[in-house]
């Protein structure tokens, strides 16, 4: 498998996706607190060729995978075309390929409060949330908003607390937790409207 990361069974890898238009320091700021809080053996960002819910496209990926690593420079994490060598479009495509390829490697989706208010309207959500475990992170102005998702209302039972968030890559999905950070208030869009990115 040239050009995909190296996994091994037993590994517990997060995975961070989002188009990454531009990446900045409150992508970093959730991928430390990742690594730190689950105890993740990595965490790969799946930078996404385009997002199939944003009429805007996002800059070419070269740019947007450059970016990344020069925002987050630490061993331990991966940047990565992924979705675009597999050919997926969708999270659930995606998270369904990367089991077939690393059987015993123990994944775990990681994804911003703001993501988990509209988690409903993605491909095949319920099955990501019966097949992976998930970790959500306080994100600005969404922690309210997240907790009445309606992800978050139908799987309430099988929420973790955020105590014992270091379990949740071991243990059998469904399984969700929902983490407290402190807050970094960056956003792609807000970069962009600054005239600091793309065109």
């Amino acid at each position: 498998m040239q050009g995909f990361p190296v996994a091994y069974p037993g590994m517990s890898i997060g995975l961070l996706g989002g188009s990454f238009d531009p990446a900045h320091e409150g992508h970093a700021h959730i991928t430390r607190e990742a690594l730190k809080r689950l105890g993740l053996s990595s965490v790969w960002w799946l930078v996404s060729p385009g997002n199939p819910l944003k009429t805007r496209q996002p800059a070419p990926m070269a740019e947007r995978i450059a970016r990344g690593r020069a925002v987050m420079g630490h061993p331990r994490v991966i940047i990565s075309d992924i979705e675009a060598r597999l050919g997926t479009r969708y999270t659930a495509e995606t998270l369904q390929r990367l089991m077939a390829l690393y059987p015993g490697v123990r994944f775990v989706w990681l994804m911003g409060a703001d993501n988990l208010a509209q988690f409903h309207l993605w491909q095949d959500w319920e099955w990501i949330m019966q097949n992976v475990p998930v970790a959500v992170f306080a994100r600005p102005g969404a922690r309210l908003e997240a907790r009445g998702a309606r992800a978050a209302e139908e799987y309430a039972r099988y929420r973790l607390p955020s105590g014992a968030a270091a379990l949740l890559p071991r243990l059998q999905p469904p399984v969700w937790c929902f983490l407290d950070v402190p807050m970094v208030n960056a956003s792609s869009t807000a970069i962009r409207a600054r005239g600091e990115w793309g065109g």
